[in-house]
């Protein structure tokens, strides 16, 4: 669970969860705009079963729940379900609208989605968590929630039990059965790579032996060998608190990481001009490892800020070394994840 707790378990529950009144539903007050709908209240919503997500589109955690979310929304809208994407960003580039109506463009998201830019529903939720998936009954009472990935099958059955509280008599018990593919691909079981943040407010385990500077421009290199999820820079860098921007081309950023997947969120520079990229594996072309966002040959583009798969291991997973080496100046790296 992005920023605040590890992933809670993927076991997913058959039998039907005991339900509880919480509280009433927090308007969406606060909102700095709607996407894909009309703005939408509480009052809108009244009669209605809704499920509210918590989400933001850089978080892998955020991602690989839309599949469901998606085929919930679908399969259960005419027995009176609505989805509500509440878009709380992490980054200030998940701030702008652009971004966000491209994500869900590429992600196929129709549903509506609240932009929360500046934490204010997230506050009337007294949420803390990437992502948090909120059910409401009818009357408008926050019946169940649930943190982080998982349990699909329980939450399944609480949207059913609640579309039947409302009336709906056509409901049978089966549930959803979805293949995500690319970064909405569940995880693998062999994850012992954690989150890695890259600006200096949250990063950990930089094992460069040049000191990391702040909000400066500094050279870099790495040591001969990284140990397990170490990480560092190479040429020229400058890092912020959020993320660290090449500031000449031929840059690099090594990991030696243990999963599957490997996720890097990044972003072109202030100009939005691509930066071209190269990634390799054990000082190689991926080969049949690249990710959906690289090429065999390690080659790609880093074109708007969000996610990218640049490594996803089809065989063996063992720890490796990952590098990739930015032709252009200007990029700008977030965060590591896996999967």
């Amino acid at each position: 669970m992005r920023s605040v707790v590890a992933a809670l378990s993927l076991l997913a529950a058959a039998t039907r969860p005991s339900l509880a009144d919480d509280a009433t539903m927090p308007d969406f007050k606060g909102a700095t705009g709607w996407l894909n709908s009309a703005p939408l209240t509480g009052q809108s919503l009244r009669g209605k079963v809704v499920l509210v997500d918590f989400w933001t589109y850089t978080c892998i955690n955020s991602l690989r729940p839309l599949p469901y979310l998606k085929a919930w929304a679908a399969r259960y809208k005419h027995a009176g379900l609505v989805v509500v994407g509440v878009h709380t960003p992490e980054f200030s580039v998940e701030k702008e609208r652009a971004n966000v109506e491209r994500a869900l463009r590429d992600l196929r998201v129709a549903y509506p989605v609240v932009l929360d830019s500046d934490y204010k529903i997230w506050e009337a939720f007294n949420n803390h968590y990437w992502p948090a998936l909120y059910f409401v009954d009818a009357r408008g009472r926050i019946r169940h929630h649930s943190f982080g990935e998982g349990e699909y099958v329980e939450a399944e059955r609480v949207l059913q039990r609640l579309l039947k509280e409302r009336g709906a008599a056509d409901l049978d018990d089966s549930t959803v059965q979805v293949a995500g593919e690319g970064v909405e691909a569940p995880p693998s079981s062999a994850v012992q790579s954690p989150e890695t943040y890259v600006g200096y407010r949250r990063a950990e385990r930089f094992a460069s032996p040049v000191r990391l500077v702040r909000d400066a421009s500094n050279t870099y290199r790495v040591p001969d060998r990284l140990a397990l999820n170490g990480w560092g820079l190479v040429g020229s860098w400058s890092v912020g608190p959020e993320s660290a921007a090449l500031e000449a081309a031929g840059g690099r950023i090594a990991f030696r990481f243990y999963s599957r997947d490997l996720h890097l969120v990044l972003a072109p520079g202030k100009d939005g001009r691509p930066i071209r990229f190269k990634v390799r594996l054990d000082d190689v072309a991926p080969g049949d490892a690249h990710g959906s966002d690289s090429a065999p040959d390690g080659s790609g583009e880093v074109r708007e800020p969000r996610l990218y798969q640049l490594i996803r291991q089809r065989s063996r997973v063992d720890d490796r070394t990952f590098e990739i080496e930015f032709l252009d100046s200007g990029v700008r790296a977030f965060v590591f994840t896996f999967g």
